[in-house]
């Protein structure tokens, strides 16, 4: 049987080269880069140049670099700490309704503990205007997290325009680029947002490591107390295999972004065209300009049918896909995502995600097509919905 693996939006393969240069810093300098010995110095010389090479992929300088265990922790750092930072100026923070939980849940939390949120609305395509940004913003607004790249639908967000009013207006601008870094060339300077989150197993990385951009000058709380590492401001042991595998898998995925990006798309753009040409009754989510979109995203509800369905179908013909955030995948809950752009509650329920890679070929996905046919075919043929619209 075939085995397919279309869902790199929720990780991605680890890179030959990050493996290979991960492995002598298991057994061989295993030493800790806070332990004043040669082991320690070989270690901490590693850190200190995957963090240069972190740095120079995103237009940052090192010292504005944060090594975390995670994007998630990465956008829990930057909305809390700059929360609990700059109380004193607003408890009002503003971010949209379809951030990753990482997110979203986090400004749920605050919202506990005394802190007001505007979740900004996004229009049919998944977009935030800039204007409804300027219309919410307010004078004890402390916060703006909106996500560069959706994670479920694609969109690709005009954070530049979107940094400049909350710059305007007073407020610092968080980005969570976990989507979107490896996939979207930018430069942290350029866009001027004074945070921004990234996984390293996006981008063919280890899993279990990511880092925090937070711009020189900002002073934010602490995370995790504890030691003196990352600069006094996040205690724990520095994984330093995942920082060093972090670093090569980014300047990798960096230097072929456009070709990848180009090949990625291209096996997208077919995959989409056949699936629209032989499949009706449903909808193709996100934004119809490609230019607009992460290269590597597909996202369809299919009416009459559930998306778990279809997703079993698909799993026993041996390909992998899924039926949106996989920070998600265990909520029975409608997509926040797609009833945000207007997707009915029901037809949302059947909604399939599919990102493809760099190792995917055509071939592969004309099978994934021919394979999703035949099931939404056969499942439309037994379901009661569809019987009554016939």
């Amino acid at each position: 049987m075939k085995s397919i693996y279309l869902d790199h939006a929720a990780t991605t393969p680890l890179s030959k080269k990050a493996l290979e240069a991960m492995e002598p810093y298991f057994c061989e300098t295993y030493g800790n880069p806070n332990s004043q010995h040669v082991y320690g110095r070989e270690a901490a010389k590693a850190v200190a140049e995957a963090r240069q090479k972190i740095a120079a992929c995103i237009g940052a300088r090192p010292s504005e670099v944060y090594f975390t265990s995670c994007g998630t922790e990465a956008d829990n750092w930057a909305i809390k700490g700059a929360a609990a930072q700059y109380r004193d100026k607003g408890r009002h923070i503003i971010t949209s309704v379809i951030e990753h939980p990482a997110v979203y849940s986090t400004c749920k939390q605050l919202e506990k503990y005394g802190y007001e949120v505007t979740y900004l609305p996004v229009d049919g395509e998944g977009f935030v205007s800039p204007e409804s940004l300027e219309g919410a913003i307010r004078e004890d607004t402390v916060l703006v997290s909106v996500m560069y790249a959706n994670n479920e639908i694609g969109t690709i967000e005009p954070i530049k325009e979107l940094c400049e009013i909350a710059h305007r207006h007073g407020a610092l601008f968080h980005t969570d680029a976990v989507q979107a870094t490896g996939a979207i060339r930018y430069d942290v300077k350029d866009l001027g947002v004074d945070m921004l989150s990234m996984s390293a197993h996006k981008f063919y990385g280890p899993k279990g490591m990511g880092a925090l951009y937070i711009r020189n000058g900002l002073r934010m709380e602490k995370f995790m107390t504890g030691g003196e590492q990352e600069r006094a401001h996040r205690g724990g042991t520095s994984n330093t295999p995942g920082i060093v595998g972090m670093s090569v898998a980014l300047e990798e995925a960096m230097s072929t972004l456009e070709s990848d990006g180009k090949y990625v798309a291209k096996i997208r753009d077919r995959f989409v065209k056949k699936v629209l040409d032989n499949i009706d009754e449903i909808y193709y989510n996100g934004p119809k300009d490609a230019s607009r979109r992460l290269p590597n995203n597909a996202n369809f509800s299919f009416r009459y049918i559930e998306g778990e369905s279809i997703l079993y179908s698909l799993d026993l013909a041996g390909i992998s896909a899924s039926s949106g955030s996989a920070c998600s995948s265990g909520s029975l809950e409608p997509s926040r995502t797609l009833l945000s752009i207007g997707v009915p509650i029901g037809t949302a329920h059947g909604s399939i995600r599919f990102s493809f890679g760099k190792h995917n070929t055509e071939e592969e996905a004309d099978y994934a097509v021919d394979e999703l046919i035949k099931t939404v075919k056969r499942l439309r043929a037994m379901s009661p919905l569809y019987k009554e619209k016939k």
